[in-house]
């Protein structure tokens, strides 16, 4: 990446573009509000419109047919000629044909070992199975969303009444979703939402505080969704007191006032034991992290998401395990992918899981080209080809190690492709099933996305949002952009920022303003 005249200032600012590789035949306008027609580039190209900020504008002609290049990689063709210092943006593109997922390189870069990075450490909780929590909270289970108003009801009353005699405790959280009955239970993809709930309640954050809330006539029932032998923080205790379910339409409930009383009785028998946990001094390695972005621009590419992989890398090298996902933002890398496989075998799983997801699309008659959304390209992404190369960087330069399926939970440190649709929503949601315990999110148009289970780092893609939105974002990698500061050195303060979060020294601003979205459970199996 060369960003033109970089090191000017701020205020009355050249014109300046960024051209990621040296074979693009385009390049981003960098400048806040774009710029007009008659600017002049350093290179002395006139542009012939105005082009925004964020869009390409083409660096020489153009003709029908030729192949428009970002990060040395055809993400489009025109379809017609584009004079040099034209507007490049979606309506003059053809979208190329998805990769084949035949004839890959598989495995080729080999299981190179990574130089380790020793010395850093977090304050965490550790639990007796060995996992590590960055947080203390109160976890409660929901097998159907028909309980979910009175377990709301109950966790507010929790909060007001019981959480201030119990200052260990950081949070009481229903896990909500909207799954449980009206499915098809049986059907060969209900594991995944089965198995997403399953783990996520089992989440290091939660202490093995198992605590469910259940209607009792729906279709997952408490028994199904945690079988016995499923709790290994509650095994490794030595405890063996089965599940703890509050059942509403149990008969000793009269009323509504009832069922929140014995939600709360029971509730308070798991913060006892919360808050007898105390943070002890563990290393970087304990770190579980899920990558992700959303509400993308053509900064994400440049800026944050570059970041972010160089900070993978640290942590992997730290020993740590880092998961990135969102399938239909990284399938036109698959190639990438497939070649930073640690083994050909989870090469193949690389393949098996795009496969699945190919068919899953076709099914509901769309391709990866839905991804993109209208804000994704008011940012200046063209189509999904752009914004996969950008977003494919998050996930750093070192070999893939572990492949999961939806819904599955990481078993090994280094770094992980998580499965998962690109909807952030859905995505955070399979990310916490994985076990995650610290969680990084990039943005370039803005989102107050948030979690209440694990804390969640926003990072600004640009300068001007990080400005406008400054109690929103927690790092600012726009600097990258105007030549403040270098992909490395954002790198390495978000992973000394990452540190301080896990740690509870630092809360995030999600955290402080207690933004947090709903669970989204991802269900492909039908609905009855």
């Amino acid at each position: 990446m060369t960003p033109d005249a970089a090191r000017a200032p701020a205020a009355g600012r050249p014109p300046l573009h960024i051209l990621m590789h040296p074979a693009d035949n385009v390049a981003i306008v960098a400048n806040d509000g774009g710029l007009g027609p008659g600017s002049v580039l350093s290179t002395g190209l006139v542009l012939r419109e105005k082009v925004p900020q964020g869009h390409k504008v083409a660096l020489v002609d153009i003709p029908e047919g030729g192949a428009v290049r970002r990060y040395d990689v055809p993400i489009g063709y025109a379809l017609k000629d584009i004079p040099a210092g034209s507007w490049v943006h979606e309506r003059l593109l053809r979208l190329p044909e998805a990769r084949r997922l035949e004839d890959l390189p598989m495995a080729t870069r080999g299981a190179t070992a990574v130089e380790p990075l020793h010395g850093y450490t977090f304050e965490g909780y550790r639990n007796p199975d060995g996992s590590v929590g960055t947080r203390n909270i109160l976890a409660i289970t929901q097998s159907v969303q028909c309980v979910a108003g009175v377990t709301r009801f109950a966790v507010e009353r929790i909060k007001a009444l019981l959480l201030p005699k119990y200052p260990n405790v950081d949070d009481v959280v229903a896990l909500e979703h909207a799954y449980g009955c009206g499915v098809a239970i049986d059907a060969p993809d209900a594991v995944i939402p089965i198995r997403t709930l399953r783990n996520i309640s089992l989440n290091p954050n939660f202490g093995g505080e198992v605590m469910v809330v259940s209607l009792g006539c729906e279709k997952l029932q408490p028994e199904r969704l945690l079988p016995p032998g499923s709790i290994p923080i509650a095994d490794a205790r030595g405890e063996d007191a089965g599940l703890d379910v509050v059942c509403l339409q149990d008969e000793a409930h009269v009323g509504f006032l009832s069922m929140v009383d014995s939600i709360v009785r029971q509730a308070e028998v798991h913060l006892e034991r919360l808050n007898r946990r105390r943070r002890e001094t563990v290393p970087a390695s304990e770190l579980v992290v899920g990558v992700q972005c959303g509400g993308s621009d053509a900064f994400s590419g440049v800026t944050a998401n570059p970041a972010v992989g160089f900070c993978t890398d640290l942590l992997v090298r730290a020993g740590a395990t880092v998961m990135f996902s969102e399938t239909t933002e990284v399938r036109d890398g698959v190639a990438q992918l497939t070649a930073r496989a640690a083994t050909p075998e989870l090469a193949r799983a690389i393949v098996r899981e795009m496969a699945w997801y190919d068919e899953y699309l076709k099914r509901g008659s769309v391709d990866r080209s839905a991804n993109t959304t209208p804000g994704n390209k008011k940012g200046g992404l063209a189509n999904i080809v752009e914004k996969a190369m950008g977003s494919i960087v998050k996930s750093g330069s070192v070999p893939i190690t572990g492949v999961l399926a939806p819904g599955e939970k990481a078993t090994h440190k280094g770094l992980y492709y998580a499965a998962t649709p690109a909807s952030d929503f859905i995505c955070g949601t399979l990310q916490l099933a994985a076990g995650m315990n610290l969680h990084v999110f990039t943005t370039g148009r803005g989102t107050p996305y948030g979690l209440a289970e694990v804390p969640v780092i926003k990072v600004a893609t640009r300068s001007d949002l990080a400005r406008r939105w400054h109690d929103l974002m927690d790092l600012d990698a726009g600097s990258i952009a105007e030549g403040r500061a270098t992909i490395e050195q954002v790198g390495w303060e978000l992973f000394r920022l990452m540190l301080d979060v896990a740690s509870g020294r630092r809360r995030t601003w999600a955290e402080q303003w207690k933004l947090a979205n709903q669970l989204v459970l991802f269900n492909p199996a039908p609905v009855t």
